[in-house]
């Protein structure tokens, strides 16, 4: 159990960290400019500003010790959390997709690893829920 819990903070503290780097590079000609998610979160998608929050509430719940006697409700805050990151880190991948046009728009590796750990954050958690509820 402590090792999934484990895994969940780190993973959570991973995607609040990349929410501040680059996402999404933009190209046009020789001009080169790049957005991270608090770019686009404060660009018009305010509903990427729930990726940091979620994750904030991941990583203090998780430090703090009332909680760790409740487990099964810190996985299932968590798997939330992360499922509703990934969907929303997702979303801005198919949003750059289509708008791309004469402007080249692509997501960076930090991208990338964001989505992953919104991704670990939720397995994690639904590891974590799974055998807590398997014991007696």
């Amino acid at each position: 159990m402590e090792r999934a819990r484990r895994v969940t903070l780190s993973a959570a503290v991973f995607v609040l960290v990349c929410f501040f780097l680059p996402w999404v590079q933009v190209s046009c000609g020789g001009f080169k400019d790049s957005e991270s998610g608090l770019d686009l979160a404060r660009g018009g998608d305010r509903a990427l500003w729930l990726v940091p929050l979620l994750m904030l509430v991941v990583i203090l719940l998780g430090l703090m010790r009332a909680w760790q006697q409740r487990a099964s409700t810190f996985a299932l805050v968590s798997l939330v959390s992360g499922l509703v990151s990934a969907y929303l880190i997702e979303r801005e991948r198919v949003d750059a997709d289509q708008a791309a046009g004469l402007i080249r728009a692509h997501v960076t590796g930090w991208y990338w690893l964001g989505l992953v750990a919104s991704l670990v954050v939720a397995a994690a958690a639904l590891i974590s829920y799974l055998k807590r509820s398997r014991s007696p």
